[in-house]
């Protein structure tokens, strides 16, 4: 399913947080949103998700405006999220906090059904954590909480996945293992991502956000490019083929470090 952003705007006690951004996100691709610290990035999602109403522009998924045609059930028919923290969940099984997914879909006090508690078991297989379904989230490792929040999401039966910074606190490990799952499902992605390289690895698209508004849009080959990392994040930046993956891949290095060669004795 499509969605699309179109000139969206936000101000929050008076500070321009979002100013006109635009972006797309192609239906069973994955976009990445990156940009430095305070760029807007997960504001931008915030309003995707209806935590943050835009004060101009429009955001639609499947064609439907988020906040003008959809009420937030339908809305979270739609599009599932895992956000950055979920503590909140921690004194609950993960069987339990998978079946949350369900909610968007039944009515407030109903009980769960033989259908509810398949998708629920189905949902923790595809993301390998069916072991723990009666385990307490709060016992879990990060990595195997944040698989457990993706298969609360993937419970939703929505066809948009937004993600936001879903590799924080992670080991390196849990990071690829996280993003390699998330790109194997096959959903409209939407992910913001502070590493450089995994947005260059694992998107189909990156937006560029800066100072609250969209500098680039594009394939990460198009958008990645030394000029723009240093002009955006103020760091040097190479950009070649992953040695293991064949995937595009990113370093970086100060802006003013100093370049020597290291010689063979």
């Amino acid at each position: 399913m499509r969605v699309e952003v179109r000139d969206v705007s936000v101000t929050i006690d008076g500070n321009h947080i979002l100013r006109g951004v635009s972006t797309v996100a192609e239906p069973g691709r994955f976009l990445g949103i990156v940009g430095p610290n305070g760029s807007g990035k997960s504001t931008l999602l915030r309003t995707l998700y209806r935590s943050v109403r835009p004060d101009e522009g429009t955001i639609s998924i499947g064609g439907d405006d988020v906040w003008a045609t959809l009420t937030a059930r339908q809305a979270a028919q739609r599009r599932a999220i895992v956000a950055q923290d979920s503590a909140l969940d921690f004194d609950f099984s993960v069987a339990d906090v998978v079946a949350m997914g369900r909610a968007p879909h039944k009515s407030m006090f109903a009980r769960d059904t033989t259908d509810d508690r398949h998708i629920v078991a189905e949902s923790l297989d595809a993301v390998d954590m069916g072991w723990a379904a009666q385990r307490l989230v709060a016992t879990l490792s990060g990595g195997e909480r944040q698989r457990v929040y993706l298969a609360r999401a993937l419970a939703q039966r929505a066809p948009v996945l937004v993600l936001d910074e879903p590799t924080n606190h992670l080991d390196v490990r849990a990071q690829l293992e996280l993003l390699e799952l998330v790109r194997s499902l096959g959903l409209t992605t939407i992910a913001a991502l502070h590493d450089l390289d995994h947005a260059a690895s694992y998107c189909d698209a990156v937006t560029v956000l800066h100072g609250g508004r969209t500098v680039a849009h594009g394939s990460p080959t198009e958008v990645l490019t030394p000029k723009l990392v240093h002009n955006v994040f103020g760091v040097r930046a190479h950009i070649g083929e992953h040695p293991l993956t064949g995937r595009p891949h990113i370093t970086v290095a100060p802006a003013d470090i100093i370049i020597t060669t290291r010689s063979t004795p």
